[in-house]
């Protein structure tokens, strides 16, 4: 799947057809200051003054009940209108992903071989391409652009230099030099006008799109261009396993990878309680496969161990908080917390995930779940040294690799 960020439709705004008088005076001025320019930021009101109105209205007490309910039920028509713009819903209030529009599948002919990848640092669908890239060593061959939030939520790029040399950074569009991913879109043919989504997958010798699907992209880089790759004999899908693999991601994506969206995004109670007791179910299944399994299609990491890495390692960081995936954290788990911790040490692993901007991307654009934009204080088993503290599952695959010489024996 891919992931988009909040973006509301832009409302055009006319131009004058006269000219606009040159303000000389300061009564001219005066009377102009109502029309300031749309795009300058408001002033905040004037403090003592909300003090002052407040005070003589109801003086102490809480304001009056009419405003209470009048200024909710306004909220609430505002919200539902947002949410339906952010993510749109069935009419149980359950939140319904939106197909990928451009999948590998879609394509005739060769593979290409000039790609350029972009994605989102907060996004977990672009998060799986790149675990995937480092892996394999197509870091050369296929060339990223990280975009960030924009104001309005949809992705810009930015060149945000940091001292941190070791985890990935946002910057500027590396193969169009385009401001942002709406403008790469429309320069496919025949242009662009639907949700513009990462991760996404260019041609820079056609110009065009070439997938904008997550697992399809990751199932590419696995096997597909293996001729560019450095790490060629690495097989996140070996064919013995493909029947594991989707059988995970058939109990995995609806019910986590999506279930934690299903609970955030929900519109109504019935349809956060049903999202919310498919996550922990779902959650408590794999804490106990994972008690005797390193991975989950055994001893060594597949696509299925990438996709469900990414949403765990946003879970306590984002989704417990601001999805309301309220019933447990992931550090009350000890075989997932260690199975998490176990992927995150995983050499190049590490340096993907930007904790920074996984919370900028949520808490900062996501206006209807927290419309205050406050970033709460990072959970402290979320912090790389924890992270990085031994994990002891390499006992797990010694104890799967005896159990299979005993069975051949």
């Amino acid at each position: 799947m891919s992931h988009t960020l909040l973006s509301f439709p832009h409302l055009p705004i006319s131009s004058p057809t006269k000219k606009i008088p040159t303000l000389s005076s300061p009564r001219a001025r005066a009377r102009a200051a109502p029309r300031a320019c749309l795009n300058q930021s408001p002033q905040p009101p004037n403090p003592s003054l909300l003090t002052s109105i407040t005070n003589l209205l109801w003086g102490p007490s809480l304001p009056p009940g009419l405003l209470i309910s009048t200024v909710r039920t306004a909220w609430h028509s505002t919200w539902q209108l947002m949410m339906s713009q952010l993510a749109p819903s069935d009419t149980s209030g359950r939140y319904s992903r939106p197909p990928s529009r451009f999948r590998c599948a879609n394509f005739s002919g060769q593979t290409p071989t000039a790609l350029h990848l972009y994605v989102g640092l907060p996004c977990p669908w672009a998060h799986r391409t790149l675990i995937v890239r480092a892996l394999k060593g197509l870091e050369d061959a296929v060339l990223v652009s990280i975009a960030s939030p924009g104001p309005d939520g949809s992705w810009v790029f930015n060149d945000i230099r940091g001292a941190d040399s070791d985890v990935l950074l946002p910057g500027p569009d590396n193969a169009n030099g385009c401001r942002n991913l709406r403008e790469v879109y429309k320069l496919r043919r025949g242009g662009y006008d639907g949700r513009c989504t990462v991760p996404m997958l260019w041609d820079t010798k056609t110009k065009e799109v070439f997938c904008n699907e997550s697992y399809d992209i990751i199932q590419l880089f696995n096997s597909g261009i293996n001729g560019l790759a450095r790490n060629p004999e690495l097989d996140l899908s070996p064919p013995a396993l493909k029947g594991k693999i989707e059988e995970w991601n058939r109990i995995i994506y609806p019910n986590v990878n999506n279930g934690v969206y299903r609970c955030g995004f929900a519109q109504s109670q019935e349809a956060y309680d049903l999202a919310v007791n498919d996550l922990f179910s779902t959650l408590d299944i794999l804490d106990d496969h994972l008690g005797s399994s390193r991975y989950l299609c055994g001893g060594a990491l597949t696509l299925a161990d990438v996709c469900l890495f990414t949403t765990l390692i946003r879970f306590d960081l984002v989704y417990n908080v601001l999805f309301k995936c309220t019933k447990k954290k992931l550090l009350e788990y000890s075989n997932l917390h260690g199975y998490m911790r176990d992927i995150y040490q995983i050499p190049k692993v590490a340096a993907t995930c930007n904790y920074s901007a996984i919370m900028d991307g949520y808490y900062k654009t996501l206006f209807p779940l927290n419309p205050g934009s406050i970033q709460p204080a990072m959970p402290s088993g979320c912090e790389h040294g924890v992270l990085s503290r031994p994990h002891g599952r390499e006992s797990l695959s010694l104890a799967e690799s005896k159990y299979v010489q005993v069975q051949v024996s």
